[in-house]
């Protein structure tokens, strides 16, 4: 890991552009606004092109501290960016720098609706029958295709037959869009493990997407967004399944931003 004292003005080139990148707690963040996202990758499908495009919240910060594959996967991404207002506080607190904050579901619509035919969309994660529904949902609102539906129950350990088998049903639709909405740090690693066996498109990480496109779940006012307050509104919606997350996740992530504090202030190495 690197340390974020005084970072060296640093850039990542991608679709003809250069932009800003922020290292927050070892990993790399775009300092990229939704626009130049949807942009980028609109590009980058008529072109017929690949990109990865994932994002980072406070949980995903605390994975990496100790997961050297997760901050390497943010080095080599195409397109990396912060997605939580704990990422973004963190950042203007060790660096200086305000990052801006999005999430797929806040953009991945105009991206498709721009597309239409051209997106044609794996998608990768949920229940069967929420990732189906969600999947005729988006081709009938943005006129995109489906080039096919896969559950995440799975075993996605690299070589097993079930995630082989996967593997084998994504490469033969050849979609141009991947969504993985297989949950953090699950689809950050199948994406890890796969990416250089799957054929040129644009995978994107987008986490409970399947569920907003199925209408099974809301995205809360912007105003919460802009709050920080959008964990406390998934907390109440699914407290069985993310208290740990938040309850005890969001703690630790504040003492490891005061120990990248700390250690700034003492001159010491992150390793």
């Amino acid at each position: 890991m690197r340390s974020d004292v005084a970072p060296k003005e640093k850039y990542k080139r991608f679709c003809g552009h250069d932009f800003p990148v922020v290292g927050v707690m070892g990993l790399n963040l775009m300092d990229i606004p939704r626009e130049d996202i949807v942009a980028c990758l609109i590009e980058t499908v008529r072109q017929k092109g690949a990109a990865r495009v994932i994002n980072a919240n406070a949980h995903c910060v605390t994975l990496s501290q100790k997961q050297p594959w997760l901050r390497e996967l943010f080095d080599r991404a195409e397109i990396a960016f912060c997605d939580g207002a704990g990422v973004q506080l963190a950042s203007m607190f060790l660096t200086g720098k305000n990052l801006h904050r999005t999430t797929p579901p806040e953009w991945i619509g105009n991206m498709l609706s721009a597309l239409g035919e051209k997106a044609d969309i794996f998608w990768l994660g949920g229940e069967q029958e929420v990732a189906e529904k969600g999947a005729a949902a988006f081709a009938a609102k943005y006129g995109c295709r489906t080039a096919g539906v896969q559950h995440g129950f799975f075993d996605a350990t690299p070589g097993s037959p079930e995630s082989e088998t996967v593997l084998a049903k994504i490469v033969a639709a050849k979609p141009s869009v991947l969504l993985l909405n297989m949950g953090m740090p699950r689809q950050e690693q199948w994406l890890w493990d796969n990416w250089d066996r799957l054929p040129p498109m644009v995978a994107i990480t987008a986490g409970a997407l399947v569920d907003h496109a199925a209408g099974r779940v809301s995205r809360p006012p912007r105003w919460v967004a802009n709050l920080g307050l959008e964990w406390l509104v998934r907390l109440s919606r699914e407290p069985t399944r993310l208290w740990r997350r938040y309850l005890l996740g969001l703690p630790r992530f504040g003492l490891y931003v005061l120990w990248w504090r700390l250690c700034a202030l003492l001159g010491k190495k992150m390793v």
